[in-house]
């Protein structure tokens, strides 16, 4: 064969290749690692998994009018093993907590090319609350300095790990007058029931799973770091520039998950109940109004701020790769996605919703195992109803009230109630329930004792 033929054969051979790729459907892998048990993720990934939400909304005409859409699902106990697999090009998107992300980006910024970027959160907490300390139920540990010397559990690498460092830092501790272990949730949970560690450091929902089960007892809330507890989305970088509509689609699944729980939170939590294993009460302590979460995918100044924060958290503590935050964090997927639903950007960014505001004279609730929720708007009608249910026979699946100091909402079982003159008031942390007591004549009671005020003598 001469040059000329070759070079013939040549040219015509690449004239065909487009022909034959553009006969074969792209197939674009999406590949998404979430956590079923972490409440804060759920938008971004059980919720959108069970109803579908990303199928609904990824691309189908332009470039993506031949592709067929590869989605799987991986399901993690924390954060930190989504970050492994995303480095390994096993994960595209991967959902997880406020440290977490942090590390993701370190990590992936400390390599010589790859890269992430943060495009969404899933939902917060202004004060800090979803993490927490809790201790066995029969413990004599009430407050954080009497773990001086003690042995304190986390899964480290999550949130509930930077929140319990935070929190020693914060009361002069350091990490040589306690024992830290690493353990999962799971794991952390077991052993407090079973009275085998002195103290499990974790993130939503664990705290409450614990509270509700009657095995632990709060004794330190996220809230008392003084510090927003947000989740969010990171994408790879190269996925994310090679196929931006479908990250664009990812975040209007976040949205529509988020519009779907506050339609009906009561359906909401009974379905995620079945995908989860996690009770449908204490879902409800988190979804419903006057819950733990605020659910809304916009990146908002502060939570940026207190990214940077928490870093140099990190970097005290563990010394922690630097992280370029203006090159990591980008609103550009966000904005897009929010125009095309037609819904307004920068008012859900400067919107805040803080719990002790929100939450002022929100009623007490009870929810009966057949009649479901019941409101109350002042504390003896709520403790009448509930002396009057008890007096029945029927057992109550849950009741909740609010703290006085943060509105935070709480189990009525595991508040610090106070009784002054004939006015109740609940609270999440003991010494503040005693500084109220003192300042107004009262006396801290069991929530027994507050029910046995009402129910009458037969």
């Amino acid at each position: 064969m001469n040059l000329r033929t070759s070079l013939k054969s040549a040219l015509w051979a690449a004239s065909i290749v487009p022909m034959s790729i553009a006969a074969q459907a792209e197939e674009i892998s999406i590949a998404v690692g979430h956590q079923s048990m972490c409440t804060d993720t759920y938008t971004a990934g059980i919720v959108i998994k069970e109803l579908g939400l990303l199928e609904k909304h990824l691309p189908t005409d332009g470039k993506y009018a031949d592709a067929e859409y590869d989605i799987s699902w991986a399901d993690y106990s924390s954060g930190g093993p989504i970050t492994n697999q995303m480095l390994a090009n096993k994960l595209n998107f991967g959902v997880m907590g406020d440290y977490p992300l942090i590390v993701n980006g370190a990590k992936f910024q400390e390599t010589d090319s790859l890269r992430t970027v943060y495009v969404a959160g899933t939902g917060y907490n202004l004060k800090g609350s979803g993490n927490g300390i809790v201790v066995p139920v029969e413990s004599d540990i009430y407050s954080i300095d009497q773990l001086v010397g003690k042995e304190v559990s986390t899964p480290v690498g999550s949130a509930a790990w930077g929140m319990l460092l935070k929190a020693m830092q914060d009361n002069d501790i350091p990490s040589s007058d306690y024992v830290l272990k690493n353990q999962s949730p799971a794991v952390g949970a077991a052993n407090i029931a079973a009275g085998k560690i002195d103290a499990h450091s974790d993130f939503c929902p664990w705290s409450e799973i614990m509270e509700f089960r009657g095995t632990g007892r709060k004794i330190y809330d996220g809230s008392e770091t003084g510090v927003p507890y947000l989740h969010g989305v990171v994408v790879r970088q190269d996925f994310a520039e090679e196929y931006p509509e479908v990250v664009q689609a990812f975040i209007k699944a976040v949205y529509e998950a988020g519009e779907w729980i506050r339609e009906d939170p009561i359906r909401a939590v009974s379905e995620m109940e079945g995908w989860t294993g996690v009770e449908k009460e204490v879902l409800y302590l988190y979804f419903s109004e006057g819950g733990h979460l605020t659910l809304e995918p916009s990146i908002k100044t502060a939570w940026v701020d207190a990214l940077k924060f928490n870093h140099g958290v990190l970097v005290k503590e563990k010394a922690i790769p630097p992280l370029d935050f203006d090159a990591w964090i980008t609103e550009d997927y966000l904005k897009v996605a929010y125009e095309e639903m037609g819904v307004d950007y920068e008012a859900d960014k400067a919107a805040v919703v803080d719990p002790a505001v929100s939450n002022k004279g929100l009623p007490m609730e009870i929810w009966h195992p057949r009649d479901g929720i019941s409101a109350f708007a002042t504390m003896p009608e709520f403790l009448q109803s509930v002396a009057d249910i008890q007096a029945t026979g029927t057992n109550l699946n849950s009741t909740y009230v609010y703290d006085v100091e943060t509105g935070l909402k709480l189990f009525g079982k595991t508040a610090f109630w106070v009784k002054a003159g004939d006015d109740y008031a609940t609270f999440l942390r003991k010494g503040e329930a005693e500084a109220y007591a003192g300042a107004n004549a009262g006396e801290l009671v069991s929530f027994d004792d507050a029910i046995a005020d009402f129910a009458t003598e037969s």
